[in-house]
């Protein structure tokens, strides 16, 4: 596994999909390190579709116990309560994992994500983080940045029937077919960081008004000291109070955050299965892009909403040549599911 070239098994076993993206995005796959903190239901789903893509090792870090939110959505808790009753999330989940592709190593990281130093993420490929601070979101994003590799940096989340995906990739270069010959394309990636910070004055009117909604309750639970998903239908006076004050910092109607979505957001405490699917699917061909150099990547976020059927991708960032003013785009075209 830590040769340059794919074992006669590993050929055996991942022949139909070397025949899909070629043999050189599987070798690079197996010999990527994937970490993943925060074992929500989008999270596992994308778990299981990365170990049997085949990576090379998938690092999973989650100390909580197993409640009965995380039953509804997570499918590798087993359903015996003997079974999982007082054994951390990891794992749980690591010993199911197993079971989908023994080729692929799962090991489980004890510890607080935000605790861990650049170095630690220096042994990783890739990091996907869900359930965590706004506060940890912005360090580990920020420690991957300051790894003597590119390590890429991925935030999901997702509350109800809508899911957010953010992308970092730093400075990425990858390949992309054009008629019959393949052209080197390089696209530059802001931090989480960097992306939240764009005045909402300067996005478009026909910016996905899910990327107003979460920045308001990631706000509140911050200004709050709650994790994510212990806010509720109660505290839905103060987030309207919070909305009105940053629309106005920004300028910005509160029109584009409607009443109805932030209830939406805070009615449902347990994740909903088939959202899970989907961002968890994305998740996992995105991470599958970013290792093997080859397809176009989200830039840089994916919003999914269940009420509507669509995936919308916003690429949000602050222009370059200019300090004072920003450039928001959206990318063409948008993910329909039926």
């Amino acid at each position: 596994m830590n040769g340059e070239e794919l074992t006669e098994q590993e050929t055996a076993l991942y022949d139909r999909q070397i025949r899909v993206w070629g043999v050189d995005a599987q070798r690079r796959l197996s010999k990527s390190h994937i970490l993943v903190s925060g074992l929500t239901g989008t999270v596992v789903e994308f778990c299981k579709n990365i170990v049997l893509a085949g990576v090379g090792s998938l690092t999973l870090n989650d100390d909580r116990p197993v409640t009965t939110e995380l039953l509804s959505a997570n499918f590798l808790i087993p359903p015996d309560e003997s079974v999982y009753r007082e054994k951390p999330l990891a794992d749980l989940c690591c010993d199911s994992l197993k079971d989908f592709n023994p080729m692929v190593r799962v090991s489980v990281q004890k510890g607080d994500l935000s605790s861990f130093d650049v170095q630690f993420f220096d042994k990783f490929d890739a990091v996907v983080v869900s359930s965590c601070s706004l506060n940890t979101k912005k360090s580990v994003n920020e420690k991957c940045r300051k790894s003597s590799k590119r390590v890429a940096f991925y935030s999901v989340d997702c509350r109800d029937s809508c899911g957010e995906l953010f992308v970092d990739l730093q400075d990425y270069t990858y390949s992309k077919k054009k008629i019959d010959e393949m052209t080197e394309c390089r696209l530059q990636f802001p931090s989480f960081e960097e992306a939240i910070a764009v005045p909402w004055r300067s996005l478009p009117g026909r910016l996905s008004k899910l990327y107003y909604a979460m920045r308001v309750i990631e706000r509140f639970e911050e200004l709050e000291g709650r994790k994510p998903g212990q806010t509720s239908a109660a505290d839905l006076p103060n987030i309207l109070n919070l909305r009105k004050e940053l629309c106005e910092a920004h300028s910005l109607s509160e029109s584009q955050i409607p009443d109805a979505l932030i209830e939406r957001l805070l009615a449902g405490t347990r994740e909903f299965p088939p959202v899970c699917a989907i961002v968890g699917g994305i998740l996992g061909q995105e991470v599958i892009k970013a290792i093997s150099g080859k397809g176009d990547p989200i830039k840089n976020f994916f919003f999914f909403d269940a009420m509507v059927g669509k995936g919308v991708i916003e690429d949000i960032a602050k222009r370059d040549n200019e300090a004072e003013q920003f450039q928001i785009g959206c990318l063409e075209g948008c993910l329909e599911v039926d």
